[in-house]
């Protein structure tokens, strides 16, 4: 679903994606892993449009979408969620969700005025839409609770929701597992492989929780100083040595993986 070929990211002479090329397969959920300034984010926001790269392509089911902004990529699939999550605070669950869709009706102040029962139409739909999301990620306990009163985790979940109110081809998720406590991110982790085998979205993962890494993803991804250091299976990518070496080391000495 996505073709990364050569991509390099640099800030004056820091190259902080050296050519990187990685394909995302449809229906996959893949991981991706590496130590502090590996290039992990610095190559999902270049996918992702934030960053223009400064050299290489990136394809989009075999349509080019380099250089395209976020909000052009949103319009063609490509999603992605933030370690830290961007929830409207003042708005409860529900709210937050139905403020997702793009060009709605009610945004338009002629509309409001001259073309009620259109606007009142389309937002009783997406209301819908919004609590079906909320029914599929077990959230009815917190509809209209402020988001800004959620816990870290059930941000998390919200932000995973709001991915659900459009027609996502991919959704890049930043450590989504940052902050969360293991129950939560259980959950977390069920509504991910959820979507991913009944609604066939594909994922791709920054992730520094190697058990998380392991439970949800294939293939997984090893980058490092900017490069592509490893690929394979959680399996694989663990006992490959170059890994342990860059990365899984120190967090196998500290019996977790460090980030």
């Amino acid at each position: 679903m996505i073709r990364v070929e050569d991509v390099s990211k640099h800030f004056g002479g820091l190259k902080a994606v050296d050519q990187v090329s990685i394909d995302i397969a449809e229906g996959s959920i893949t991981g991706l892993i590496g130590p502090n300034g590996a290039g992990k984010t610095t190559l999902f926001n270049t996918i992702a449009g934030l960053y223009a790269p400064t050299s290489g392509r990136i394809f989009l089911d075999d349509e080019e979408i380099t250089g395209l902004q976020p909000h052009q990529l949103f319009n063609e699939g490509l999603l992605r969620t933030f370690q830290i999550a961007h929830e409207f605070t003042r708005l409860t669950v529900v709210e937050n969700l139905m403020m997702v869709p793009a060009h709605q009706s009610g945004e338009n102040l002629i509309n409001t005025w001259f073309h009620r029962k259109q606007v009142a139409q389309e937002e009783l739909k997406i209301n819908q839409r919004a609590m079906e999301v909320i029914d599929f990620l077990n959230l009815d306990h917190i509809a209209d609770e402020l988001a800004g009163n959620l816990s870290g985790g059930q941000k998390k979940l919200l932000e995973l929701g709001r991915t659900m109110m459009v027609e996502a081809k991919i959704v890049f998720l930043d450590e989504v597992g940052a902050g969360v406590n293991r129950t939560l991110l259980r959950e977390i982790g069920d509504a991910i492989i959820k979507l991913n085998q009944e609604k066939n979205y594909t994922f791709c993962m920054i992730e520094h929780d190697m058990d998380f890494i392991s439970r949800l993803c294939d293939p997984v991804i090893c980058m490092a100083e900017g490069t592509v250091l490893a690929e394979g299976t959680a399996e694989q990518v663990k006992n490959n040595e170059e890994v342990i070496e860059a990365y899984l080391g120190r967090g196998l000495k500290n019996k977790k993986a460090v980030s």
